[in-house]
């Protein structure tokens, strides 16, 4: 077994589930560059030589590097080119990908299992909030999201997992004809306020920005955002990141239902939202790292956050 190197950087903020549950990928050995940048030379160093790779392909930024007949060629070792997929538009290649693994690893059960996870936590939202009629889903707007690296508080998400998840308006999720899929947006501060969303969620990957940028930097200095009523009431709240080197699925669920939590309550009264994330990633990741999210991000994950 082997990694990229984004897996052996001693990095302050590390947003991964599987990567904070399993530190020991951060000692294996090398096979080349983050984002799909494979490296043959280093692939046939490796010892013992791996008997397939496993290559994701259509998923943007990921498809760098060879493609995978050519990496293929270049090393004389079985490619197998994966998509990545989602929870939602791409759920088929998701599981696809899954079942693909599952069988060439002689492990087809622990796919079948991950699959059903996924379909009974989505099942289980869908339970909770599906009598929620339109005119009771809250206008909710999402800021922070990170894409290459922390951005601001513009920066959002028109497709975001957790929000297509549950009944809510997110006032970002049509507004742009042209946007598809899960693709970050920037929205000008000024449509915000013409917005003037009744929730706002913060990515907390914002706070990577340091202390004097970032999303909730700005939402406490910019006059413009003082006069939101989510911020004047206090409804402002945190979320784990989602997005960090891809989506990560665990984080995706957790969220969904601290935001069903909130949102609803009374559908979700025997919800608690840290211990469900960390039955989200013990299943998934083999350990509970809600405490780790906790401390990396100064205790604001699935908390209300004093802006005013």
């Amino acid at each position: 077994m082997a990694v990229d190197d984004i897996e052996g950087r001693d990095v302050q903020f590390n947003s991964r589930p599987y990567a904070l549950a399993n530190p020991q990928f951060h000692n294996l050995p090398i096979f080349g560059e983050f984002r799909g940048r494979d490296n043959p030379e280093l692939i046939l160093t490796l010892d013992p030589q791996p008997e397939v790779i496993f290559k994701l392909v259509g998923t943007g930024r990921g498809t760098a590097g060879a493609a995978p007949g050519t990496l293929q060629e270049k090393t004389g070792i079985p490619v197998i080119a994966l998509k990545y997929g989602n929870l939602t538009s791409l759920k088929a290649d998701l599981y696809e990908s899954l079942h693909i693994i599952g069988e060439v690893i002689n492990n087809t059960s622990r796919a079948e299992e991950v699959i059903s996870s996924f379909e009974e936590l989505m099942k289980d939202l869908k339970n909770r909030t599906q009598n929620i009629d339109q005119d009771q889903q809250p206008s909710v707007y999402l800021g922070g999201v990170a894409y290459a690296g922390p951005h601001g508080f513009q920066s959002t998400e028109p497709a975001y997992p957790p929000f297509r998840l549950l009944p809510v308006n997110n006032l970002v999720d049509g507004a742009n004809s042209d946007a598809k899929g899960i693709n970050t947006s920037t929205i000008a501060k000024e449509k915000i306020v013409e917005w003037d969303p009744d929730y706002l969620f913060l990515d907390l990957s914002t706070l990577q920005s340091g202390d004097k940028a970032g999303g909730l930097y700005e939402l406490r200095n910019a006059p413009a955002y003082q006069i939101l009523t989510a911020v004047k009431s206090g409804r402002v709240f945190g979320l784990l990141p989602y997005n960090s080197y891809n989506q990560n699925f665990e984080s995706i669920l957790a969220n969904a239902f601290y935001i069903g939590k909130l949102l609803y309550p009374e559908a979700f009264t025997d919800i608690k939202p840290a211990e469900k994330a960390d039955e989200i990633f013990s299943f998934f990741d083999g350990q509970p790292v809600f405490a780790h999210f906790e401390a990396m991000y100064n205790h604001k994950v699935f908390q209300q956050i004093q802006v005013q």
